[in-house]
């Protein structure tokens, strides 16, 4: 009810009349969509991975890519919007697929700045599965930079974090950069 009542009166701060038929609803509609679009605060990972990493010999990249991934920039309250690609060398243990996906969302769910989402990502899917290299392109496109300031319609940011072998071994991470592309 509180998240509403901030949403009713900003609509009134803006100079919008709450009793008209378009906007009756819309505190409520707006707190439910901010909770969800935030659930990422509410979220603990050791329930998200649920015990999904599983023993394995397999010593070759594992890559996941193009997955969909959107939050909002802590700056402006804005979503930003685009891919995810993560690639990982496992060390015994690989991780349930479903689960990087997961991971992704419980950062992404939460007001971010891009370069720190790619971080947490890659130094999670690392200390979780003790991988040797964990690698984290994340492309998107912000509506803080097109929508209002710069109104730069088709950039796009790109940010990465390599970790351990990814980061150590050039052939590793050109292997990994070519299978995204």
């Amino acid at each position: 009810m509180e998240l509403e009542n901030f949403y009713k009166d900003l609509l009134v701060h803006i100079g919008e009349d709450t009793q008209r038929e378009g906007l009756r609803r819309t505190p409520q509609r707006a707190a439910q969509a901010f909770q969800f679009l935030t659930k990422g605060y509410r979220e603990n990972l050791d329930e998200v991975i649920n015990g999904a990493l599983f023993e394995s010999d397999n010593d070759e990249m594992i890559i996941v890519k193009d997955i969909e991934l959107y939050s909002m920039c802590e700056h402006h309250l804005l979503p930003f919007f685009g891919k995810c690609h993560v690639g990982y060398l496992p060390k015994g243990k690989i991780l349930g697929l479903s689960k990087i996906s997961r991971i992704v969302d419980v950062f992404a769910r939460r007001l971010q700045v891009q370069e720190n989402l790619t971080k947490q990502v890659a130094e999670t899917i690392m200390r979780y599965t003790q991988a040797q290299g964990v690698g984290v392109v994340i492309e998107a496109q912000h509506l803080c930079t097109m929508m209002r300031g710069v109104e730069k319609q088709n950039s796009k940011m790109i940010t990465s974090c390599m970790l351990g072998s990814f980061r150590k071994e050039s052939a590793t991470r050109s292997e990994f950069l070519s299978l995204i592309k």
